[in-house]
């Protein structure tokens, strides 16, 4: 929800026109797509990263303007608490080196960061979730001082009408309140956006969804929150249960949730855009001045901005993305689909080759010709989800034509070959794909990531103080993240 907001209160009447609007969104967007308006001829992907900030105990250093300030790079932004910002890489082709090409804009962004960051006390992590973050830091004095984020928890509040409530169990349980969304703020992640035609688009998430669970499982590592060892990747229901604005008697009623899987395979982008106006009140009823009827009467290219902030509002793991390039008057019109199941890290490298293998199954699977998701139903796609966040790479799922197996077999035996051709369809270079899938390869077969590392570090300081054990292993896990080594290698 990058969107800056200027209005900070909203009425009835805000709600009322807003819907109208929105309406009038959908009926522009169903416009473009009968007229055929959209740019794909050589789709672009793209790379977003959200990292943490921590000092050099290995606390969580409430200090992100401060680091901006410092680092002085637009592509660098705030995020939900003052310990967290984002980076946006710029978008590029996956041909010519694409995913190399990532991989040193990455790096060498990061690493000129942190040494920006150092000189006012702060350091970079890429991990899903900071061990050592406290329930003080998770109050809404850590809230990040830009008003957008403070005007979202407060309509988010006002939607669910009582504190909430997060219930995350496994091998320990927590059970905590909270009366802000700033629990949220623990979770960061790495989202990855592919650029599709609008006759492809349904092809492309469906696949993303299918494929979410073994994505997860490969590459969990969000093993402790709150100095409890809960689900190998908790950001997955921590995100879900901290920005739920339905109350129990609203769950009962079977009202949806604005962090989603979703609840059914699509036909078209137009599918999801719909479902978001019909189930979802805003939290947000900001109104923009365009007519974007009157824009394309007009010949030009509408920004949809009611639509694209009621949908940046709905956290979809899998999510649609309507932009314009230019300006209205002679901008093109592209969809991307925003993946947004991972976690942060743990290195640049293995952050690439997550991204190498979600590019490369993507299309494979999207482009094949029996759909997986004719084979399978979306709630089992669910089940697999949350049983790949619960259990990580030791998971069990279900795959059609296999049933029940192990995710290190599914992707060793399996989807390994299909990322590698989706890849060579993309026009990556085979040794580019060979390296980078490699490293996934090697998770499945050490049965080993990020999660699994910090889980086995701590049980080797068993007889230590929990929180003091995991202020080591935090520290522990950024030496090792500095030398950008896969976890796999990692002792």
């Amino acid at each position: 929800m990058g969107e800056e907001i200027d209005q900070q209160e909203f009425g009835g009447s805000d709600r009322t026109r807003h819907r109208v609007k929105l309406r009038r969104c959908l009926e522009a967007l169903a416009r473009l797509l009968r007229e055929h308006r959209f740019e794909a001829d050589d789709p672009m992907t793209g790379l977003e990263v959200e990292l943490n900030l921590v000092d050099d105990q290995g606390e969580p250093a409430l200090k992100n303007d401060e680091v901006l300030a410092a680092i002085g790079d637009p592509d660098f932004q705030t995020e939900l608490a003052q310990f967290n910002i984002e980076l946006n890489v710029p978008p590029r082709p996956l041909h010519d080196g694409g995913l190399t090409a990532f991989e040193e804009h990455l790096g060498g962004a990061i690493s000129a960061a942190e040494e920006r960051a150092a000189e006012v006390g702060a350091h970079l992590v890429l991990i899903g979730i900071l061990p050592t973050v406290t329930e003080r830091h998770l109050g809404i004095d850590s809230i990040s001082a830009n008003p957008r984020y403070s005007v979202l928890n407060e309509q988010v509040l006002a939607e669910r009408g009582e504190d909430i409530s997060i219930a995350i169990g496994r091998r320990e349980r927590l059970r905590t309140a909270a009366d802000s969304v700033m629990p949220e703020a623990a979770c960061t992640s790495t989202q990855f956006h592919v650029q599709v035609r609008p006759e492809e688009f349904a092809a492309y998430w469906n696949a993303s969804q299918a494929i979410s669970a073994v994505q997860v499982a490969v590459g969990a590592n969000s093993p402790y929150l709150l100095g409890r060892e809960l689900w190998r990747e908790t950001r997955i229901p921590l995100f879900e249960q901290s920005t739920d604005t339905r109350s129990e008697e609203l769950k009962a009623q079977g009202v949806r949730p604005r962090v989603w899987f979703g609840e059914r395979w699509i036909t078209s982008v137009f599918d999801l855009f719909e479902e978001n106006a019909r189930y979802f009140p805003p939290l947000l009823p900001v109104l923009d001045d365009e007519d974007p009827l009157a824009v394309l009467d007009a010949g030009g290219t509408p920004s949809l901005a009611e639509l694209k902030l009621h949908n940046g509002t709905i956290y979809r793991w899998n999510r649609p993305v309507y932009d314009v390039v230019g300006t209205a008057d002679d901008g093109v019109p592209h969809l991307r689909v925003e993946n947004r199941v991972l976690a942060a890290g743990p290195t640049v490298t293995d952050v690439v080759a997550n991204a190498a293998f979600y590019f490369g199954l993507v299309r494979s699977l999207a482009e094949s010709a029996r759909p997986l998701w004719s084979q399978m139903s979306f709630s089992a796609a669910d089940d697999n989800f949350h049983t790949a966040a619960r259990d990580g790479i030791g998971a069990e799922i279900y795959w059609p034509g296999v049933g029940a197996v192990s995710v290190t077999e599914l992707v060793l035996r399996r989807l390994l070959p299909l990322a590698r051709e989706g890849l060579a369809a993309w026009g990556a270079d085979p040794s580019e794909s060979d390296r980078l899938l490699g490293i996934i390869e090697q998770r499945c077969v050490l049965r080993t990531n990020g999660a699994e590392w910090l889980v086995g570090r701590m049980r080797a300081r068993s007889g230590e103080d929990r929180m003091t054990a995991l202020r080591a292993t935090l520290q522990e896990y950024r030496e090792r993240m500095a030398t950008n080594e896969p976890v796999h290698t990692w002792d």
